[in-house]
């Protein structure tokens, strides 16, 4: 099994910051993509920012110049620091990453989320 630990949410007002964390733990190979997404109370999930094995990353446009997502291949731990902080950032933040198990196959995994709240 792999397993995705969420760190790091909180409450905090607009402009404010914060830094998540993620650490996979389990029979791990290999990680591709680390990522986080975001569900807000009566939304649908979205992608925020994604980063692969390479260190190449992806952003969703909301947060473009505001988030920056970075790994740890040795620790197997995926960040995520969040600068200038709007209220529409509340929601429950997901981290993911998929890759290799040990003695073959493949994993997709899910954190059980953190909660983000931004004041305003």
């Amino acid at each position: 099994q792999v397993q995705l630990v969420e760190s790091g949410g909180g409450l905090v007002q607009a402009g404010g910051s914060l830094r998540l964390s993620c650490a996979a733990s389990g029979s791990i190979l290999s990680i591709n993509d680390m990522g986080w997404d975001r569900q807000a109370s009566g939304k649908q999930r979205e992608l925020v920012a994604r980063i692969s094995s390479g260190g190449s990353t992806y952003y969703a446009d909301s947060v473009k110049g505001r988030f920056t997502i970075a790994r740890d291949n040795r620790e197997k731990t995926v960040y995520l620091q969040m600068n200038s902080l709007k209220p529409e950032d509340t929601a429950v933040y997901y981290c993911n990453a998929d890759g290799r198990r040990w003695f073959g196959g493949l994993f997709s995994s899910s954190g059980p989320g953190t909660q983000v709240t931004v004041s305003s």
